[in-house]
């Protein structure tokens, strides 16, 4: 499978979108013609920004790629990818207890659309301990988090959480 044609899906709750989703977005925009990042409505969790705000949040921080489009979705991730019309599903790994929980989804994927692949990406070595829940913790505790996302996404999660 060559890349060059081939679309990617990245999905997530990007709540917040943090430098290691950003990582894997600026590798995948290398690896493919087009890459989709997905942020999910995602009902079974209580973000702290709404799905228009986190949308907005990872458009902001994702600009400079060309090739790279941020839509958000609410539904099945499979019947969302076939519609985009995605090749692939791109997932991240920070850490080992990532992969189960990964391999079982991209299982799961496989069974409902055997056609689209799931591909693993692991982000840089100084993002992967970085997740979204750490960060907003963090800044709810009024801990400094400029060092894991972008300053306009710092600035939010600093207005929501006061």
């Amino acid at each position: 499978m060559s890349g060059k044609h081939i679309t990617a899906l990245y999905p997530g709750t990007f709540d917040p979108v943090t430098h290691g989703h950003s990582d894997l977005v600026q590798r995948a925009a290398r690896m493919f013609e087009r890459v989709i990042v997905a942020v999910a409505a995602n009902p079974g969790k209580t973000p702290a920004f709404s799905l228009d705000e986190r949308v907005a949040m990872a458009r902001t921080v994702l600009a400079e790629h060309g090739n790279v489009d941020v839509v958000g979705f609410d539904s099945l991730l499979v019947k969302f990818t076939q519609a985009r019309g995605a090749q692939v599903i791109l997932r991240g790994l920070r850490a080992v207890s990532d992969f189960e929980y990964e391999f079982q989804l991209a299982g799961m994927n496989r069974k409902l659309a055997p056609g689209i692949e799931t591909m693993f990406l692991m982000p840089a070595e100084q993002y992967s301990y970085i997740s979204s829940s750490l960060v907003r913790e963090i800044a709810s505790l009024g801990g400094d988090v400029s060092s894991f996302v972008h300053p306009d996404v710092e600035a939010a999660l600093l207005k929501r959480l006061r």
